[in-house]
């Protein structure tokens, strides 16, 4: 197993983790592009959107539902925040392992 959040997920590699439960696991991005950049994950590794099948659908609705728990928790809920998610490289995906980006706060780099 190489991919690195699934080794985030089985605890073999390090990382503060914010919120786990049966679908996803959340943790701060090692390379924010803002004040706030925190990425949840699906414990189940599927490499992208493009992967994702009509029973995941579920799974994706949770996604968003997390990370708007989450920008509460941090402040972000009134202010606004963005939530990404890259397919394929050319969209800027490094890690093929489904994620969302929840970014907030002030920006380190402009983010298209």
């Amino acid at each position: 197993m190489s991919c690195i959040f699934c080794k985030i997920i089985s605890g073999e590699s390090s990382s503060k983790i914010l919120f786990r439960d049966d679908l996803v696991t959340a943790f701060r991005d090692i390379h924010p592009i803002a004040s706030t950049h925190i990425l949840i994950v699906t414990n189940r590794h599927i490499d992208s959107v493009n992967e994702l099948e009509p029973e995941d659908e579920s799974l994706v609705g949770h996604m968003v539902m997390v990370a708007k728990e989450l920008a509460k928790q941090e402040g972000l809920a009134e202010r606004g925040y963005r939530l990404i998610i890259n397919t394929g490289a050319h969209a800027g995906q490094t890690v093929f392992h489904l994620h969302l980006h929840l970014i907030g706060g002030r920006l380190a780099r402009f983010v298209a």
